[in-house]
């Protein structure tokens, strides 16, 4: 009796069992393939809004670069007590960057800083504030602008031009600041200038402070490795002096910058300020 019980039960067992192929939906929540079609279209959708449109193929990431030369500013009002002292602070996305301050500097202020950053996926323009810097005070804001980027940038000419300031005279009527804008993508790493740190004062408006140095002066690079930078030809004195006799009306320091951010070539340069004399 005993020897018959498991038998029975392995029978039993036997025809409870479903035989055949499983379903499509076997060990699904649903049954359906509903599920990971929607997970993968959802998946595919973000990685294409990530990448521009498009799934790119297979390499090294793309990174968008934006390089800016802050050249000078001609302000209408000289607010400080005797001599202005300005420097330029400047939003691409979430960072900030600022300039060197030029001591006295009063209403033509010359900066002639080139600034390399990232431009992060869907920012088209750029915010800038000139400030007063004050030994004693708040620093003071003098003038703003909020500039939408041109398209011709995008597409990969160096454009040269002045902008208008914002201020206390009225909307444009603060002054003008001269930029160089220039713009590129590629799989190597930029060296960025360091942005700054802004935090909350005590006072009236914001205190800057910059991540690597003391505020408003150059800042040291911080104590890291840093990636490996593309080769580029030097650029010959020889070189940069026959450009700058071509152009004797366009200020030195921005034909150097168009000239670097040319990658030393001598006819995109040439091609670049002619339109930017224009």
């Amino acid at each position: 009796m005993t020897s018959t019980m498991p038998n029975d039960r392995n029978e039993e067992r036997r025809r409870r069992v479903l035989l055949g192929p499983l379903p499509a939906g076997f060990l699904r929540a649903d049954g359906t393939t509903d599920n990971v079609d929607a997970d993968y279209q959802a998946a595919l959708a973000l990685q294409q809004q990530l990448c521009g449109g498009s799934v790119p193929a297979a390499g090294p990431p793309l990174t968008a670069r934006l390089s800016i030369t802050i050249a000078q500013a001609k302000l209408v009002k000289n607010y400080g007590l005797t001599r202005m002292d300005p420097y330029v602070r400047l939003r691409v996305g979430h960072c900030i960057y600022e300039t060197h301050t030029d001591p006295s500097g009063g209403k033509t202020p010359r900066w002639n800083k080139v600034i390399h950053c990232l431009l992060p996926p869907g920012v088209n323009s750029i915010y800038l504030e000139i400030f007063d810097e004050c030994s004693f005070t708040m620093d003071e804001l003098i003038a703003w602008a909020h500039i939408n980027i041109p398209q011709a940038v995008l597409n990969g000419e160096t454009h040269e031009d002045w902008y208008p300031l914002n201020g206390k005279q009225g909307d444009g009527l603060e002054g003008m600041i001269n930029l160089v804008l220039s713009y590129s993508v590629g799989p190597a790493a930029v060296a960025t200038f360091p942005p700054v740190l802004v935090v909350p004062s005590t006072g009236m408006g914001y205190a800057a402070m910059p991540m690597y140095a003391a505020p408003h002066m150059p800042p040291q690079q911080p104590q890291m490795q840093q990636p490996p930078q593309p080769q580029q030809p030097p650029i010959t004195a020889e070189q940069l002096q026959q450009i700058e006799e071509m152009f004797p009306s366009i200020d030195k320091e921005v034909i150097k910058s168009v000239l670097e951010a040319n990658r030393g070539n001598k006819d995109a340069t040439i091609n670049s300020l002619l339109q930017m004399s224009e």
